[in-house]
C-alpha cells in the first residue's frame, strides 16, 4: 500500500518535471527564434503574422476584459465601502481600489481572461495541424515550428498583455470612481486626485513585470499543449481544455511568488 503510493508519487513528481522541462526546451527556443518575427530586421510574413495575433489576442480581448474590470472594481469599491463606512473612512476605498488594480488584479483579470481565449485557441490550432500533419509538412519544407508558428504569438502576447493590463487597471479604477460619485457625491476631479495620490510608479511597474510573466506562461503552455496532441480531434479538445486548466494555476501560481517577491523586498 505504502509503496505503491509512493511508486503514484514518484510517478506524478516525474511527469511534472519533465512538463516544466519541455517548457524550459520550448521557451530558449521561443526567444532564439524571436528575432525572425521582429519588425525590419526579422521577417517580413513573421511580423505580419505577429501582427494579426495583437488584432487576435490583444484588440479582440478589449471588451471582454473591460467589462470584467469594470464589474470587479465596482464590486471591490462596495465590499471596501462596506468595511471602511464603519470608521468614517471611506476615503481609504480610492486606495483600496488604486493599489488593488496596479498591483493585482489588474494583471491577472486581464491574463485570465486571455488565457481562457488565447490560451485554448493556440493549443487547438497547433493541436489541429498535428493531427492533419501539418507540423510534419513544415518541417519536409525545413520550416521551423517554433519560428513559424510560436515566435508571432509569443511577439504578439508580449505585447499585448501589458497594453491589456494597463487598460484593465483604468477600468477598474473608474469604476471605483463611479461608485464614489453615487455613494459619496466626490467628483471624479477629486477622485483622480486621489487615485495619483495612493498610485506609485513601482506599484504600475510591478503589474506589467507580472504581465510579462503571465503572457510567456499563457503562450508556452497553450502552444505546447498544442505539439503534444496525439490522436483525433478529441485530442484536440482535450489539449485545449488542458491549456486553460494549466495556464490558469500557473499564471495565478506565479502571482504568488511575484508578490512574495516584492512583500520580501519591501520589508527589507
Amino acid at each position: 500500500m505504502i509503496g505503491s503510493a509512493v511508486e503514484y508519487v514518484g510517478r506524478v513528481t516525474l511527469r511534472h518535471v519533465e512538463y516544466v522541462g519541455g517548457l524550459a526546451i520550448q521557451l530558449r527556443a521561443a526567444l532564439a527564434s524571436m528575432r525572425r518575427a521582429l519588425p525590419l530586421v526579422g521577417n517580413r510574413n513573421r511580423w505580419r503574422s505577429a501582427v494579426n495575433q495583437m488584432l487576435a489576442v490583444g484588440v479582440n480581448a478589449c471588451p471582454m476584459v473591460g467589462i470584467m474590470a469594470l464589474c470587479t472594481g465596482f464590486i471591490l469599491a462596495m465590499q471596501g465601502a462596506s468595511e471602511f463606512r464603519k470608521f468614517g473612512a471611506m476615503n481609504l476605498v480610492v486606495d483600496l481600489v488604486s493599489l488593488g488594480f496596479t498591483r493585482e488584479l489588474g494583471p491577472l483579470l486581464a491574463a485570465l481572461a486571455v488565457s481562457g481565449r488565447s490560451g485554448s485557441a493556440f493549443s487547438a490550432e497547433i493541436g489541429t495541424m498535428v493531427v492533419t500533419e501539418e507540423i510534419d509538412a513544415l518541417r519536409t519544407m525545413a520550416l521551423d515550428p517554433i519560428e513559424f508558428l510560436l515566435a508571432p504569438k509569443y511577439l504578439a502576447m508580449l505585447i499585448m498583455l501589458p497594453c491589456l493590463t494597463i487598460m484593465s487597471n483604468a477600468c477598474g479604477i473608474l469604476a471605483g470612481g463611479l461608485f464614489m460619485r453615487i455613494s459619496t457625491q466626490m467628483t471624479l476631479r477629486v477622485y483622480l486626485g486621489y487615485v495619483a495620490d495612493s498610485i506609485v510608479l513601482r506599484d504600475v511597474m510591478m503589474g506589467l513585470l507580472k504581465s510579462l510573466a503571465f503572457a510567456t506562461i499563457i503562450v508556452q503552455v497553450g502552444c505546447l499543449e498544442g505539439f503534444h496532441v496525439r490522436g483525433g480531434p478529441d485530442a484536440v479538445g482535450r489539449s485545449a481544455t488542458s491549456a486553460v486548466v494549466k495556464s490558469t494555476f500557473l499564471v495565478i501560481l506565479s502571482d504568488l511568488a511575484f508578490t512574495g517577491i516584492f512583500y520580501l523586498m519591501e520589508r527589507h
